[in-house]
């Protein structure tokens, strides 16, 4: 990922049999591979342009607003990028956001995260610090840092949020340049457990994780992406040039550095995590050289082939992608070139941040988002039967090939903002160099997000893109994408944004509109499964369709979003029926559901409390 490599996405292709394109993708990958399994990183082609999008009547999309609330909400959270003119890779790759209701009184809360100056120390007093801010229910917050104990200077990428002691009450990992750092939350208060844990996950370059239960024993295991085999001595030892400029130093692209190792820490149930990366098989090499093969910068958990062990998809930048298949021993087979996800169509690496999993067409086929780097189009990897676990990049036939194509993509995730019952796909978007447009005319260092709404519709036009017309201008200022995440921070049922950017002023974006349509909001409290039942499944009929999602918070670029399930109804007046399939195994089955309604459901109990929203449909 870096100005200097003109990628490109690969060229339009037309979908005529699902067999000839899994063998000619497979085929492709192979012979590029060879035996070895790995494609070559050395191949750059010229930029293509992007073709037309299709043209599609604004009176056919929702209206729903975004309106900025940033001014009015008492977040005054700047991001600290460290940089100084000294161009060293980590300045430009943070930071995230994560949404976590830190004193359990069913307000969302946020907190961004930073990182320091160079000349500073992790621990001095009066260097930049991440920010909590406490929610009101309104919308409005306040900055609770330092009374959370959180005002800690570090060199911070992103942030995992999940209860690992099954308490109640959600716990918070971050990751830094550094290795990781994990914070018990005692009653509101955050108390730094890392070494105690045996949880820093060594002193690499960690960017995204996720909390998922690995085993089904009950207890949160993490994994955690680790990016390159980096150091401020190396890096400023490199002669790395912005092209064109023929002497200006250029942030060092991925391909310049080692790749490094995820990590895999197993949760022991007793308040400690063991290392189990090794012995889980997620420790991938390079068959030449034996190198760490990792350069990861997203991760997202999924059930893909349903047999009640959670699988992770893995998006590295500038080698291939990583697809994880539990094995339900503790162990894992990596598939990611036999599954299609490693590759573009053509067969190349891409740089890739942001990745997310859905059920987009709300049957069983499933699909595998990842932003991709400027001049890449955002894979879409798609398959029919997800438990045979071969995808198809199918990107340019669902409508997000060409407009995709230009931007550098990070944040990215599935959510449905006009609550329609069909899940929409946002993209945060920035460069790194803050002066690429020397070198290349058709890009940008600050960039527009880009909103895609899904129409349902079969073909090109399944996924539209939006545009200010439609939901205003404000989503679309262009600003230094990094993290995002979804939250309905004002509890009036729709999904509000949130999106830091590199260097600047984060933005949260309240959501006008969305609550048109009707809407269940879930919470759900596991037993036998971990507390807040991450990883379950959940099958929601109403309106004659049926709508499938799993229950992971850990998702996008270096974030987490909320952790209630929100399902968009349609005009729908009821929920007809609900499964959910806890981690543990166990169901529950409701019906006849009221909707405009946020529900908590017990693993043991069912539904012990519903609650209508603050505003009715429609009034915010």
């Amino acid at each position: 990922m870096t100005p200097q490599m003109n990628h490109s996405g690969g060229s339009t292709f037309d979908v005529l049999n699902w067999a000839i394109i899994l063998a000619v993708v497979g085929a492709i990958a192979l012979s590029l591979t060879g035996c070895a399994g790995e494609a070559s990183t050395e191949y750059v082609p010229e930029a293509v342009a992007p073709d037309r999008a299709p043209v599609v009547e604004v009176a056919a999309l929702p209206t729903v607003r975004f309106v900025e609330t940033t001014n009015d909400s008492g977040i005054e959270f700047v991001h600290e990028n460290a940089a100084r003119g000294e161009k060293l890779l980590p300045e430009t790759m943070g930071s995230g956001v994560a949404v976590i209701d830190y004193d359990t009184d069913g307000a969302p809360d946020l907190l961004f995260v930073n990182q320091l100056p160079w000349d500073a120390e992790e621990g001095d007093a009066g260097a930049p610090t991440m920010a909590l801010y406490r929610n009101d229910g309104t919308g409005h917050f306040t900055d609770v840092t330092s009374a959370a104990g959180l005002a800690i200077p570090m060199h911070g990428m992103g942030a995992v949020v999940g209860d690992i002691d099954n308490d109640g009450d959600p716990d918070l990992y971050l990751t830094t340049i550094s290795g990781g750092r994990l914070f018990r939350n005692d009653e509101g208060v955050f108390v730094e457990i890392t070494d105690e844990a045996n949880a820093r996950a060594g002193y690499g370059w960690l960017t995204s994780g996720t909390f998922f239960d690995m085993d089904n024993d009950g207890f949160l295991d993490l994994f955690l992406c680790c990016y390159v085999d980096w150091s401020a001595e190396y890096d400023s030892s490199q002669g790395f040039q912005l092209t064109g400029t023929g002497s200006e130093r250029a942030y060092g692209p991925p391909t310049a550095f080692r790749g490094d190792h995820n990590v895999l820490l197993k949760n022991n149930g007793d308040g400690t995590f063991t290392d189990v990366s090794e012995a889980a098989g997620i420790r991938l090499v390079t068959p030449e050289l034996k190198d760490p093969m990792a350069k990861a910068l997203g991760v997202a958990p999924f059930d893909i082939d349903n047999d009640g062990f959670v699988d992770l998809a893995v998006a590295n930048d500038t080698v291939r992608n990583f697809l994880f298949r539990n094995n339900g021993d503790g162990t894992f087979e990596e598939l990611g070139i036999v599954s299609g996800v490693s590759f573009d169509p053509s067969g190349q690496v891409r740089g890739a941040m942001g990745i997310d999993w859905a059920h987009f067409r709300n049957d069983r086929s499933l699909a595998l988002a990842i932003a991709n780097f400027a001049n890449e189009m955002t894979a879409f990897y798609v398959a029919d039967d997800p438990s045979r676990m071969q995808f198809i990049d199918l990107a340019n036939v669902f409508g997000l090939g060409a407009p995709t194509q230009p931007p550098l993509k990070f944040g990215l995730f599935f959510f449905d903002y006009d609550l329609d019952g069909r899940l929409d796909l946002l993209s945060v978007n920035g460069h790194l160099e803050s002066d690429i447009e020397k070198t290349q005319a058709s890009e940008t260092y600050r960039q527009s997000a880009q909103l895609f709404w899904n129409s349902g519709r079969p073909g090109p036009t399944l996924f539209t893109q939006v545009t200010a017309e439609t939901v205003g201008p404000d989503l679309f200022t262009p600003i230094v994408g990094r993290g995002s995440a979804y939250v309905d921070f004002d509890g009036d049922g729709d999904l509000d944004v949130v999106m830091t950017s590199n260097g600047e002023r984060a933005r949260i974006f309240r959501n006008d509109g969305g609550n048109d349509n009707t809407w269940v909001r879930l919470k759900l409290i596991g037993h036998d499964s971990n507390r807040d039942a991450i990883g379950a499944k959940l099958a929601l009929k109403a309106g004659g369709v049926e709508q499938l999602r799993q229950h992971f918070p850990g998702k996008g670029y270096l974030s987490s979003v909320e952790f209630p399930i929100t399902f968009g109804l349609g005009k729908a007046d009821r929920v007809e029926s609900l499964r959910i399939t806890w981690p543990s195994g166990a169901s529950t089955e409701l019906s006849d559901l009221k909707v405009n309604r946020s529900y908590t459901i017990d693993e043991a109990e069912g539904i012990v409390s519903s609650v209508e929203p603050k505003d009715g449909p429609g009034e915010g």
